[in-house]
């Protein structure tokens, strides 16, 4: 097995897998702005395994992507080795399982999160994949799920699948009933090194490089994972990576913004043509968060079809910034 992970330098930081998000021209926009490693959007087992069109489309993706992780989702261990051995065939460098998503879509159908009540089932599915590719597996939980009469976590699931090939684990600092707002249990990161001696990535609560250093120190973790706080702000990675080496960081002017914004712009139409654009709209919404008259600057952005209708908006956002702030 070629374990990418042990050759990467840490503290890593990871792009972690977001439905709807983490496509291959957003992706490609985070390589640029210095992440390690990539996840794809999350990947249907059951849609692999029986090979449909828009879920095997999941799996392609751009050479300099690489390191590219696919994460599936699922219930059905049977179902996961013949998805296993697709991503394989895709030349992806790694797969990823998802035991960690709260979205309703996913746990209304077993999966995601509510997997971490069966470690059993979680055991299965694990076993399935580690035996059924030679690339490196790892896997995405939260900290803890209550299962009516007792909490079950993180340190649970570890020691479960003690015995299993897992190269790494990313640990959202969340318990299922948290979601997305309140404290993260820093502890329980620091713990899982106790039972699991491979990369641990630490997720959750990111939004600035002091955030970053914050979680890594008190965590202990190998690296970090970036998912919701990289919304609008993929420029977030290279200032973390400058902060954690030279205690330092640049605050992008709008007018580097905006390059930036175009270029993926640009890459989504390339990669998804009209369809790329209308993806990218909600990028777009993030992008001008906290801007001058944003509301009416949204108004326009989601009803972009084309990159010309774009520059025409981001060329305005100055002039609407100079104004209102002069």
């Amino acid at each position: 097995m070629n374990n990418f992970w042990t050759k990467l330098k840490k503290p890593i930081l990871a792009l972690a897998p977001m439905a709807g998000i983490t496509n291959s021209a957003f992706r490609l926009i985070c390589k640029k702005q210095g992440v390690a490693v990539v996840y794809s959007e999350m990947t249907s087992a059951d849609g692999l395994y029986f090979q449909g069109k828009k879920t095997l489309a999941m799996l392609k993706f751009d050479k300099r992507e690489q390191p590219l992780i696919i994460q599936l989702f699922g219930k059905d261990p049977n179902k996961f080795p013949k998805a296993a051995k697709l991503v394989e065939q895709a030349k992806a460098s790694g797969i990823d399982i998802n035991f960690g998503c709260p979205a309703r879509r996913v746990i209304q159908h077993g999966g995601g999160v509510t997997l971490m009540r069966n470690l059993e089932q979680c055991y299965q599915i694990i076993q399935a994949v580690t035996e059924n590719t030679k690339l490196p597996v790892s896997v995405k939980i939260r900290s803890s799920i209550n299962d009516g009469y007792k909490k079950l976590t993180a340190l649970d699931f570890l020691k479960k699948i003690a015995n299993l090939p897992v190269s790494c684990v990313m640990i959202h600092g969340r318990t299922y009933e948290q979601g997305f707002v309140g404290p993260i249990d820093y502890q329980i990161i620091s713990d899982a090194r106790k039972y699991f001696k491979g990369i641990i990535l630490a997720n959750g609560g990111i939004t600035s490089p002091k955030t970053a250093q914050e979680l890594l120190k008190k965590t202990k973790a190998d690296g970090i994972g970036i998912a919701r706080g990289i919304y609008g702000q993929p420029w977030l990675f290279r200032q973390i990576k400058d902060y954690l080496t030279q205690g330092k960081y640049e605050e992008l002017t709008w007018s580097q913004k905006k390059k930036i914004i175009l270029e993926h712009a640009k890459l989504a139409f390339k990669l998804g043509n009209d369809q790329g654009i209308i993806e990218l709209r909600k990028h777009l919404l993030w992008y001008v968060k906290g801007l001058s008259r944003a509301r009416s600057l949204r108004q326009g952005l989601v009803r972009v079809k084309t990159i010309e209708e774009i520059k025409t908006i981001l060329a305005n956002i100055t002039w609407c910034s100079l104004m209102d702030h002069g």
